[in-house]
């Protein structure tokens, strides 16, 4: 079938100009392809990690674009880097959006001047199904023939300019990872849009039967604005073959074109066509003999590197070893290797809140500035060299090709629960925050799945945990070598990794058995080839998530420091003042003997205890500690006292901020003690004895907390995006009181199971 049936149709809506001179508006460039063709990795490469990421309108999906660098002569060109996707029909959100910039169904992504499709050389066939569809649309495109590299270590040969006559657009081989074509690909670009080099295909790849054939040409006619000239009848290609395109196209087509549909397909049916593979097998038959044109095997195929390695990666039994001793080696790590950056920052808000006490006059705007402030903030942004490890080894698994194994290895235990391997990677990408977590579950087809994921994503022990399972490891586990140079605190680490990974998959278990029963979904994945991660990607990725979490640190947590110290030293009580002045009075003025230095130094202790029992009356008398001493009740019975409650309560913002809560209301001073290796507040909560005089942070208590935050949704931003993910505030409520439930359970299984079997 020819192309040539749209002729005649009403002109592109917007169609590609070419842009000449400064002054000439932005030319939009699309990056579409396959799932893990290269395809981010390309768009890296043309703007140099600069991106501006934002959010399509009316959906969560993300929109990355930015600046294509080197553009050259005088003009801009704008790279939007769309959702990857396997064909034009769209199984999930992320597809859909990425069918809909091809279609120019958002108002707010002007249509493209050059659609770039990249596609994996080293896995032709596949590719090739998404490229002649866009190259139908009549779009302006350049096949990117990626991943070169791994084609020829696979013992593939791919001729470009034999396959840039088949397609009949230019073709670019590069190796995007490397910047190996880039350049050329570059001038490709630029010579579209200036109009120098042609880009339109001119030939279609599908020949159905002739009914068929006629059928389409029919509903192209009926098809109102389409984008470009051909575009109206590679529309009608899927509108008559695919009930998928026409259900995520609500509210588009006008119920004629519908009922035109409809009819149709009657009539294809009752002529003996299978309108559902007429279309797909005619296209493959296409790309079978492009392939076998354009591509040779220099080499028996054999088993790749990739192979043999997965052999033991994704094996039922040494895989999981594997993967466990991956994530053992990383929480050991970001004990190890922060230990000194982490010193150093404390010291270096030490000396700043130091110096400001100095410098600045007695007063309450002092006390704001170096108790509030310095001590509230610094107490959490010392944690920063532990997030960054965190996001530095799973960027390495990231790119290194090792999480979509994870996810395979995964799918057996996922499978049991009622879920695939699909979902289990928004679930490690809430290891690092279940935000993008949640986002990520957009990949998944099944609605009752998506659903599941997203209510289980939040256990998942994110990197606002980190700070708070560190300083109770710290000042609750005793630092000691256990099995096989393992120590305590690493292990403990994980296991509340581990503990948040268990309690996801049981809840799944249950929501998929009783709210959200449905059949469990089979799982078809595509392993990417290991790949050597690119230090320069990977690390910026490690800044973007360091600087987001610094802005975080002088924004939220910034603003809940100055409430918090505001709730901690008010009101104040002129009468609790003056009693302990007169107490402060009455022992200064016995002065010490010359020949008892002793009674110098238990003076000196005698005023210290004075202090100490002023600030906590003061705290006690405060609004916090009037909140704290409110909710009491309901925390005692998980071992938790009213200035705990402080900090849970405040945390529900972000969960860091209990860190810093606790460092206010322990009134951490700015001196380092050495024989706590600078960890202040560690130290200072090791001191802490409860009313009868026994130790308040035991390893019990320690524990008992820990669980509490591995369940609790102790954080609002999250509520927020499931509010939007999931259109209803049912779903996020829901989310909140359940894991509420399972924090209070679990830890008073804990505190009140320990102390019965005599633990401390």
């Amino acid at each position: 079938m020819s192309s040539g049936g749209a002729t005649g149709m009403s002109s592109p809506k917007t169609p590609p100009t070419a842009l000449r001179g400064p002054g000439a508006p932005a030319a939009y460039l699309f990056i579409t392809g396959n799932p893990n063709s290269g395809k981010t990795t390309l768009f890296n490469a043309l703007t140099g990690l600069r991106a501006k990421v934002g959010n399509y309108p009316g959906v969560t999906v993300e929109r990355k674009e930015g600046r294509m660098q080197g553009a050259g002569e005088g003009r801009q060109v704008t790279v939007l880097d769309l959702p990857g996707t396997y064909s034009l029909s769209p199984h999930s959100p992320d597809e859909q959006v990425a069918r809909d910039a091809l279609f120019h169904r958002i108002p707010e992504v002007p249509a493209p001047a050059v659609v770039a499709v990249v596609a994996d050389a080293s896995n032709l066939q596949r590719n090739l199904y998404l490229a002649t569809q866009i190259i139908e649309l009549g779009h302006p495109t350049v096949v990117v023939l990626n991943m070169m590299d791994v084609a020829r270590k696979n013992g593939i040969e791919v001729d470009a300019s034999a396959l840039e006559a088949a397609l009949g657009v230019p073709v670019i081989p590069v190796v995007a990872s490397s910047g190996e074509g880039v350049p050329a690909f570059k001038r490709a670009v630029n010579d579209i849009i200036q109009g120098r080099r042609s880009a339109v295909g001119a030939r279609s790849f599908c020949e159905p039967s002739a009914p068929f054939a006629a059928e389409a040409q029919a509903v192209a006619a009926g098809i109102p604005q389409p984008v470009t000239p051909q575009h109206s009848l590679a529309e009608a290609l899927l509108l008559l073959s695919d009930d998928r395109f026409l259900e995520s196209s609500a509210g588009h087509y006008p119920e004629s074109i519908r009922e035109a549909i409809r009819a149709a397909r009657r009539r294809l049916e009752e002529s003996g066509v299978d309108w559902r593979s007429a279309v797909i097998e005619s296209r493959y038959q296409a790309i079978a003999a492009i392939q076998q044109n354009v591509t040779r095997e220099a080499t028996p195929p054999g088993h790749t590197f990739s192979d043999r390695l997965d052999r033991v990666l994704t094996h039922k039994v040494w895989g999981l070893l594997v993967f466990v001793a991956v994530l053992a080696a990383i929480f050991q790590s970001i004990f190890t290797l922060a230990q000194v950056p982490m010193e150093g920052l404390e010291h270096g808000v030490s000396w700043l809140g130091q110096h400001v006490e100095a410098w600045m006059p007695p007063g309450a705007l002092r006390n704001l500035l170096v108790d509030g402030v310095i001590a509230g903030v610094g107490a959490v942004v010392v944690f920063l060299p532990q997030i960054c490890l965190l996001f530095l080894f799973l960027g390495l698994l990231e790119d290194s090709g090792y999480m979509a194994r994870a996810a395979f290895l995964m799918d057996r235990l996922m499978t049991k629960v009622g879920l695939h391997g699909k979902s289990f990677i928004p679930m490690l990408s809430s290891f690092a925050c279940a935000i993008p977590g949640i986002m990520a579950t957009r990949t998944i087809e099944n609605q009752r799945d998506r659903l599941a994921t997203i209510l289980i994503a939040p256990l998942m022990s994110c990197s606002a945990r980190l700070p708070v399972y560190t300083v109770l490891i710290a000042a609750c586990i005793p630092d000691r070598e256990l099995w096989g140079g393992l120590r305590a605190p690493g292990l403990v680490m994980l296991g509340m990794y581990g503990l948040g990974i268990a309690a996801a998959l049981g809840m799944a278990w249950l929501f998929k058995n009783t709210l959200l029963r449905g059949p469990t979904p089979m799982l078809i994945m595509e392993l990417p080839p290991y790949r050597r991660p690119m230090a320069r990607t990977v690390l910026r990725h490690v800044w973007d998530r360091a600087r987001l979490f610094l802005t975080q640190a002088g924004t939220i947590i910034l603003l809940i420091n100055i409430l918090l110290w505001f709730l901690v030293s008010y009101p104040h009580n002129q009468d609790t003042r003056t009693r302990f002045e007169a107490r402060r009075a009455a022992v200064q003025a016995v002065p010490p003997t010359a020949t008892a230095p002793e009674a110098a130094a238990a003076r000196a202790a005698e005023l210290a205890r004075i202090d100490a029992e002023e600030k906590g009356e003061v705290l006690r008398s405060s609004f916090a500690g009037r909140l704290g001493r409110a909710i009491e009740p309901l925390i005692a019975p998980l071992g938790f006292d009213w200035r705990i409650g402080i900090a849970i309560v405040s945390s529900f913002a972000a969960r860091e901020v209990f860190v810093s809560t606790l460092s206010q209301v322990y009134d951490v001073g700015d001196e380092d003690d050495p024989a706590e290796g600078g960890n202040k507040l560690a130290g200072v909560m090791r001191l802490e004895k409860r009313p009868d005089g026994s130790p308040m942070f035991t390893t019990l208590l320690g524990v008992s907390l820990m669980v509490f935050y591995v369940f609790a949704l102790q954080c609002v931003s999250t509520i927020a995006v499931v509010r939007r993910e999931t259109a209803s505030w049912k779903w996020p409520l829901f989310q909140w009181f359940y894991m509420g439930a399972l924090a209070w359970g679990f830890s008073f299984v804990v505190w009140q199971g320990g102390r019965l079997l005599g633990w401390q």
